[in-house]
């Protein structure tokens, strides 16, 4: 079986578990777009999964402009779709959220982290086929969580009886996803996912860091967050000044 399949194949067991689990009040909706916006994320990985990449960028989980648009992890519509290559029809969730709307690639907000993330490898890489040579993107967690008045809830932020059997299906996912891949670096996109990745893959032999996250949340990720991102992964030694250090 092709490696794209396998990572679909245990994309779908992932789901199974997580279809089992509930989540009460502040959250309000859940929405997985590994399930409604399965065409363009089947894309995705058929066409840039590769068998061991250098690195494994880990993300923590969908933003609502973003992957939960377009099934693709930090999936800004534009990048995603002039860049990528990426679009296909995206369905809607079961109980979707009047605030936060699936709209698919027709969507017109652009996702703040998705735009830096994938327009810093943009600038760096020119193509994609030179990024992916070298690394993939996952998430560590593939659900979007939604209070009643539309907020977003991150997993972290989860009460613990709730959180707990969410971390525990995410961690083994993570660690039979990165036995496909086969990665020698899994670099956390904020530093929940390198705790994450730390505690789920302890003793596996990667090597684990972390650069800061993109999110317009962070103060210092609107100063400059592709250049300090950069030094981050210089200073792990991980890339060199352009791409990947082979």
């Amino acid at each position: 079986m092709a490696l794209a399949d396998r990572v679909l194949a245990q994309e779908r067991r992932l789901n199974r578990q997580l279809e089992r689990l509930r989540f009460g009040p502040p959250v309000s909706h859940v929405y997985n777009p590994l399930d409604y916006a399965r065409r363009p994320h089947a894309l995705f990985v058929r066409r840039y999964a590769r068998l061991r990449p250098r690195v494994v960028c880990l993300g923590m989980n969908p933003g609502p402009w973003g992957m939960a648009q377009t099934g693709v992890p930090f999936g800004e519509v534009g990048l995603v779709r002039g860049w990528l290559g990426i679009e296909a029809r995206v369905e809607r969730p079961a109980r979707e959220h009047p605030k936060r709307p699936v709209e698919g690639f027709a969507c017109t907000r652009s996702e703040v982290s998705g735009a830096r993330f994938w327009g810093a490898i943009r600038a760096t890489f020119e193509q994609p086929e030179r990024f992916f040579a070298q690394a993939f993107v996952l998430n560590y967690c593939p659900l979007v969580f939604m209070e009643a008045s539309g907020r977003n809830r991150t997993p972290d932020k989860l009460p613990g009886k709730e959180r707990e059997p969410l971390f525990a299906a995410c961690d083994e996912h993570l660690r039979r996803q990165l036995a496909l891949f086969e990665p020698e670096w899994v670099i956390g996109i904020g530093r929940f996912t390198e705790q994450r990745a730390r505690q789920a893959l302890a003793g596996a032999g990667y090597r684990i860091g972390s650069v800061l996250h993109p999110s317009p949340a962070s103060p210092a990720a609107n100063r400059g967050w592709p250049r300090k991102a950069r030094a981050q992964l210089r200073a792990l030694g991980v890339c060199s000044g352009r791409g990947v250090r082979g």
